[in-house]
Parts: C-alpha cells; sequence; structure tokens
C-alpha cells in the first residue's frame, strides 16, 4: 500500500512538471544534444558517430579531438534537421539519404543569389598582380639509350646534323615517344625527374645536352623551346578569377546559412561531453 503512495506521488510530480515518466527517464538517460523546432539529435547519436570514428582509425579519441568533432557533427546533423523541417527527407531515413538531403539544401542555400559582376574579377585581378602568372616552360625531346657509350656518339652525331634528332630517335631511343621523333612535350618545374629537370632548363633553344643518367638509362635531351614565365591578360584570366570568387560566396553563404541554423537551435554541450552511464 505504501509503495503505491509513493509511485503516486511520484507521477503526480511528473505531471505537475508537464513532463511524462517515460520523457524524464529517457531524457536523462539519453538527453539531447541538440534541438531544432520540434526535432532532436540525442546524445546516443554522438556516441555512435564517435564509437565507428574509433573502429575505423583503430585508437580511442582524446577530448580535445572529441571536442572539435561535436561541433562539426552538431553542424552536419542541424542540416540534415532542417532538410526534414523542409520535406526534403524523412525519418526514419539511411544516411545516404540524410546526406543527399543534407547536399541539396546547402547547395540551394549556396547558389541562390549568387553572381560575380565584370567589375569584381577586374578588381580582384589587379589587386592579385602575378597570382595567375604562367611559370617557365621547356617543350623537350630526347633519345634514350643503356649506355654511355652509345649516348655520346648519339651526341656526337647530333651535334654534327642537328635536324638529324627525330630520325636518330625513332631509330635507336628506347623511350616510349621515339615513334613521335623523341617529342616528350612541354613541361614547368617540379614536372620532370630532378636530374632531368636540371639539364633541360640549362638549355638554350636548340642546344642538346651531355648524356643524363637515370635508373632508364642514358638521356640525350635537346630544348626545342623556352617559354619565359608571364603574367596572363585579364581576358584570359577571367574564367578563372569569376570561378574562383564564386566558389567563395558560395562558402560564404553557406557558413552564414549554418550558422543561422546553429543560432536558431539549442545546444547542449554539458550533455553531449558528459560519459554516458551503461
Amino acid at each position: 500500500m505504501e509503495t503505491g503512495r509513493r509511485t503516486s506521488k511520484a507521477l503526480i510530480v511528473l505531471v505537475a512538471l508537464g513532463l511524462p515518466a517515460g520523457c524524464r527517464t529517457r531524457d536523462s538517460a539519453d538527453p539531447a544534444i541538440l534541438t531544432l523546432g520540434d526535432q532532436a539529435v540525442r546524445r546516443s547519436e554522438f556516441e555512435r558517430h564517435v564509437t565507428n570514428l574509433e573502429q575505423q582509425g583503430g585508437t580511442s579519441l582524446d577530448p580535445t579531438v572529441r571536442a572539435a568533432l561535436l561541433d562539426r557533427f552538431l553542424e552536419e546533423r542541424v542540416v540534415v534537421l532542417e532538410a526534414r523541417a523542409r520535406g526534403l527527407v524523412s525519418a526514419p531515413s539511411t544516411p545516404e539519404q540524410e546526406e543527399a538531403a543534407a547536399r541539396k539544401l546547402l547547395a540551394d542555400e549556396g547558389l541562390s543569389g549568387v553572381e560575380v559582376g565584370d567589375e569584381e574579377v577586374a578588381t580582384y585581378y589587379q589587386a592579385h598582380p602575378g597570382e595567375f602568372e604562367s611559370p617557365e616552360t621547356v617543350t623537350l625531346r630526347q633519345i634514350l639509350v643503356p649506355t654511355l657509350n652509345e649516348a655520346r656518339d648519339v651526341r656526337r652525331r647530333l651535334l654534327k646534323d642537328p635536324h638529324s634528332f627525330p630520325a636518330l630517335a625513332q631509330t635507336l631511343s628506347r623511350a616510349p615517344e621515339a615513334s613521335a621523333g623523341g617529342l616528350m612535350g612541354r613541361f614547368a618545374r617540379g614536372q620532370l625527374p630532378a636530374p632531368l629537370e636540371r639539364a633541360a632548363f640549362a638549355l638554350a633553344p636548340g642546344q642538346i645536352s651531355e648524356p643524363v643518367p637515370t635508373p632508364f638509362g642514358f638521356h640525350v635531351l635537346r630544348l626545342d623551346e623556352k617559354q619565359p614565365s608571364r603574367p596572363p591578360t585579364l581576358e584570359q584570366s577571367r574564367d578563372e578569377i569569376r570561378s574562383r570568387l564564386r566558389r567563395e560566396k558560395v562558402d560564404g553563404k553557406i557558413q552564414q546559412f549554418v550558422a543561422g541554423l546553429m543560432a536558431r537551435a539549442k545546444v547542449n554541450h554539458e550533455a553531449a561531453e558528459s560519459t554516458p552511464h551503461p
């Protein structure tokens, strides 16, 4: 009889607080860490997210990393909650469906009203001189042979008759471009193996290199053309600048949109960061 009275008193207190008994139990065991309108994200969802990452990485996450993950997780989930509110995805839904809905929502918000005018492009071009400068490039041919003596013989023959390079490449070179007369193509610094780059950029147009050893054999190079570094014109840079400015504007709008959602939402960091009871 006494037990029944205590239970009745507990129910009366819960009713007085406006909370059903089951809801109070759930909130204490698995509290909401993010609420937007009538939708909530609970601590158990974040714990599952952390557990998945730990299993993938094979290690436990320290508190600093966990805190950084929480902020990112809340921003991702608040977008999903807004997508649900707008009818872009229904609950329950798969992670793939949620991701697709979130991408659509962010794309719609980010791209809406984004324009980049010619004046903005010109202003950016003038404020960033040299940013779009074309690098110095060399156009090369090569003959690749297996021994140093063969390479020296090739070089002697080329010095006597520079115009014979394509024919010698087709008959003697073991490089993939032999059938094209040894034409390798155009290269900027950093695009060639270091030994070939040093030799190539030291040549003047029309010059033949000394044999250059690499693990593939001995290379004899000819520099067909050298293009110095030069700034492109505004017209040549216009499309790249417009795309860059457009991306910056879209990224800015998306960041503002997510920040606005987080400002509307209620976040309970304390519940998320506390250790859940088993």
